[in-house]
């Protein structure tokens, strides 16, 4: 019988079915970082429990660390005690952890598939929320709480609900100045943010077999803020090609075998879908959000919509957003000032989100009073960007270049927004405070639209700020 992707990997996966109908799930890497991690080990100890598999078990630390100095002490002494307790629990259980003086440091999910941690086929799981990046190699990948956190690993298998598989197929060719994060905004803003609540998405379609590994690592990336609980993409000769000669990945003899097993777990053709939606790439503009959630989107060229125009379920949290936003409705949000730039995040700060955005940049100065940054995802992209001088680029046109580390998506290190402060940001979320101020307002958008805010200083149309571009 045909199947998915999801299916085959479940099933290949499942321990034992649960009195409570939920299914014992086999779990073959966990992530770890700073952040989720210390209670779930301070539990272990409390139980009196090894790690059951410490080599399937890996660590990074990115939430917290500064981008600026990343000099210990850190000025945040709790920012200090959360990786000096992160050190001690891979030192003391054999943990593999991709420290700050190993150059391979960076956001957790930049790491792993750095690494070649994440592959076609497994089950991964992680203490937040973006997880379902990993899906982007054909993976199942799931963000967890710290209680799962802990039992992953006193057992290496974590209980959960089976899901439902929606396949979302992006036929047609993306018209120029249209990016991956357009594609994921645009599904959002059609499915909504509880959208996917119960479901897997399956992403497909001649868009997805066109991308490269990080645009689909950007759509994976954000299927979280559809409510999804996990997305994927099929794993093809991309996919493999991307991870060979990874540290992690199969090497040698064991290759091939990798290779020709994990083209198994890709979908079959007449696998069936609890649901299908079908999009016509032509139709995606660049889209910004104007809200506080990622699904309050628009076309850079649409006015805001107006709250009569809504159904009474989006009109309530329409005109929140409108009063918290300082929009109105009816208006463009094209052209409103901005005050901060951020261009990074694991949805958008690896190295070809960087290349696309330096490309653009280059000869151009930042806009008078724009403070404008630049973070990599990861060391790595760190060392492969200076090699290629983008750092250089974005100093000439006037961005700050800062250490690797998540930075500015999120409130969790000094990198925040002050006040009420408009930041154009390549991050994931737009939630109230997300940034760092609880009345900063964040508009989520592409690498390339943030270039374009930070050189004309209010939110524009790439397509029209870097028009002759080559």
């Amino acid at each position: 019988m045909s199947k998915t992707l999801f299916e085959k990997v479940w099933d290949a996966h499942a321990v034992r079915q649960l009195p409570d109908g939920r299914t014992q799930l086999l779990i073959d890497t966990q992530l770890l970082h700073e952040v989720t991690s210390p209670q779930a080990f301070g539990m272990l100890r409390d139980l009196g429990l090894p790690v059951l598999h410490p080599e399937r078990n890996f660590a990074t630390v990115d939430h917290i660390v500064p981008t600026l100095d990343q000099t210990e002490p850190f000025a945040d002494s709790v920012a200090q005690s959360m990786i000096n307790e992160l050190r001690k629990n891979c030192a003391e259980n054999g943990i593999r952890f991709f420290d700050l003086p190993t150059g391979c440091q960076g956001i957790v999910h930049m790491v792993g598939p750095e690494q070649g941690v994440t592959q076609p086929g497994n089950t991964l799981v992680c203490g937040d929320s973006h997880t379902a990046t990993h899906g982007a190699f054909g993976a199942l990948a799931f963000g967890i709480g710290t209680s799962q956190v802990r039992d992953v690993l006193a057992t290496q298998t974590l209980a959960m609900s089976r899901l439902k598989v929606r396949r979302i197929n992006v036929n047609g060719r993306l018209l120029p100045g249209v990016y991956a994060k357009d594609v994921v905004l645009h599904i959002i803003r059609l499915l909504g943010v509880n959208g996917g609540l119960g479901y897997a998405y399956e992403y497909g379609g001649s868009v997805f077999d066109a991308f490269n590994m990080e645009e689909r690592m950007t759509v994976c990336n954000m299927t979280i803020e559809g409510g999804a609980r996990c997305g994927y993409v099929n794993p093809d000769e991309k996919t493999f090609a991307w991870l060979k000669g990874r540290p992690y990945a199969p090497a040698g003899p064991a290759w091939e075998a990798a290779c020709q097993r994990w083209r198994s777990f890709a979908s079959d053709p007449g696998a069936r879908y609890d649901d299908e939606v079908n999009i016509d790439a032509g139709e995606i503009r660049p889209t910004v959000t104007w809200g506080i959630n990622p699904a309050q989107a628009v076309f850079i060229d649409e006015p805001l919509p107006r709250l009569d125009s809504l159904t009474d379920a989006d009109r309530e949290t329409a005109a929140e957003a409108y009063a918290y936003m300082k929009f109105k409705e009816g208006e463009p949000v094209k052209g409103v000032p901005v005050n901060v730039v951020f261009i990074g995040s694991c949805t958008n700060g690896r190295l070809g989100d960087l290349q696309e955005a330096a490309r653009l940049v280059k000869g151009r100065k930042v806009a008078s009073g724009v403070r404008a940054l630049v973070v990599p995802g990861s060391q790595l992209v760190d060392a492969q960007a200076r090699r290629l001088d983008l750092d250089k680029v974005f100093r000439d046109a006037g961005f700050e270049w800062r250490n690797a580390g998540c930075s500015m998506c999120l409130a969790m290190n000094p990198d925040k927004l002050r006040g009420d402060e408009l930041c154009a940001s390549s991050s994931n979320r737009n939630f109230k405070g997300r940034q760092g101020s609880p009345t900063g307002r964040t508009v989520l958008m592409s690498p390339a639209m943030a270039a374009a805010a930070a050189i004309t200083g209010k939110i524009s149309d790439a397509r029209e700020v870097f028009a002759g571009v080559p």
